[in-house]
């Protein structure tokens, strides 16, 4: 280079070169620098589906499952706590406030898991479940509607009558020489009569009568709600055993799926059991009945059916109204009845019962008594009707689970 090229060359001012200055050279702005392709990869992955689809790994559409967190983390740990604490105080929530929700949706299973041997039955008769289902559901509808068929018209003609006759029984209140009027005479029952209705006593009827709708209400309510939950549980039936059997680990799902066909199987057959235990009750209610001429026979009879299914106090009770009815007749009737219930009782207990039972479900006497008495106390009438299946459940998971693991320990 000549002597007169270097002295025409223009000096770089170092303030503005443009290898340093930023204005200068706009490729050098570190916010404009082009970004690396580890950081063009994931802004694809925020944006582009397709990209997600291919960048996954492993079989299924969503890929495998990463690496999990480091369990013995403290923070882990403490967050996993707080959650639990939180989870467990909601449940504990949700489940008391649905308490009776909760209630009917297990007596529609219950009821449905009962079912199941019919329906597998007509399954094996070739039929479609779905037509086994409303074959079976409609008979069961059927038969509630037949019996309160028999009921409700008795019980309007009986209320019509007691409105019609009660001038009648005031009058013979007031008599001395009658019965009532001697049970007056020593009681004062007109007098208490009369001081309830005039001191508030007709708010008190009427928010009685009002009571009484609201319970009734309830009642056809829940009864529609577990017709409709039975229904839906019979038709889906398989899909929930399924499921159960995918919450068992894979290793031992065989052997649960065993266990879980067997509580099912041994649930079916109390339910079977029971209606033939019930059917024997009411068959023997209907002819003493008509034997006696007690009114309302066939009524009766599928009234004691009915509540026969629930265990222990379910005949008794249907005993005593039975006898309270047969006080129409005559006093000795009424007593023979409830002498024929106290001796039907101990025929059930101790003769019909076992032997139907002891096929199907495989429970002790003792454990029956106990797990009414305890179902009973928690959850009512739903409490003692399943009570005995659980615990034929419970029975069946400690043989088969609990004792041989403690043996081999």
């Amino acid at each position: 280079m000549s002597s007169t090229e270097h002295e025409t060359k223009p000096e770089t001012d170092p303030e503005t070169d443009p290898e340093t200055d930023p204005e200068a050279n706009p490729e050098a702005d570190p916010e404009t620098e082009p970004e690396s392709e580890e950081a063009a990869e994931q802004r694809e992955l925020l944006i582009d589906r397709e990209a997600r689809v291919e960048a996954v790994e492993g079989e299924g559409p969503y890929g495998e499952p990463g690496r999990r967190f480091n369990r013995r983390s403290p923070f882990y740990m403490g967050v996993m706590g707080g959650l639990g604490l939180a989870v467990a105080y909601a449940l504990g929530w949700a489940i008391t406030s649905a308490g009776q929700e909760l209630e009917l949706i297990a007596l529609a299973f219950f009821v449905a898991v009962g079912l199941e041997p019919i329906v597998a039955f007509l399954v094996r008769r070739k039929i479609r479940r779905g037509f086994a289902v409303a074959i079976v559901s409609l008979g069961s509808v059927g038969i509630l509607i037949g019996f309160l068929a028999l009921a409700i018209p008795p019980l309007v003609n009986e209320v019509d009558n007691l409105i019609k006759l009660a001038p009648h029984y005031l009058d013979t209140l007031n008599k001395r020489s009658s019965f009532l009027g001697h049970l007056n005479m020593k009681y004062h029952i007109v007098s208490h009569l009369q001081k309830a209705l005039s001191g508030g006593g007709v708010s008190t009827v009427t928010s009685g009568v009002v009571g009484a709708g609201k319970v009734v209400l309830g009642a056809i309510t829940g009864l529609v709600i577990v017709v409709a939950l039975t229904i839906y549980f019979l038709a889906d039936l398989p899909r929930v055993t399924a499921l159960l059997y995918r919450l068992v680990p894979f290793s031992r799902r065989a052997r649960g799926g065993l266990l879980i066909d067997e509580a099912f199987a041994r649930v079916g057959g109390y339910v079977l059991g029971n209606i033939i235990t019930s059917v024997i009750a009411g068959a023997g209610t209907l002819v003493w009945l008509l034997i006696w001429g007690i009114p309302y026979a066939l009524l009766l009879s599928v009234f004691v059916a009915f509540m026969d299914l629930i265990p222990i106090v379910g005949s008794t009770i249907a005993g005593i109204i039975v006898a309270l009815v047969g006080l129409t007749v005559s006093v000795p009737v009424a007593l023979a009845t409830a002498g024929y219930y106290l001796v039907y009782r101990q025929a059930e207990d101790y003769l019909i019962t076992p032997k139907i039972m002891r096929r199907t479900v495989d429970v002790s006497g003792l454990v029956t008594v106990i797990a009414v008495l305890i179902g009973g106390t928690l959850l009512g009438i739903i409490g003692a009707l399943i009570a005995i299946p659980i615990a034929a459940a419970i029975k069946l998971i400690l043989e088969q689970v609990t004792f041989p693991r403690l043996d081999s320990s």
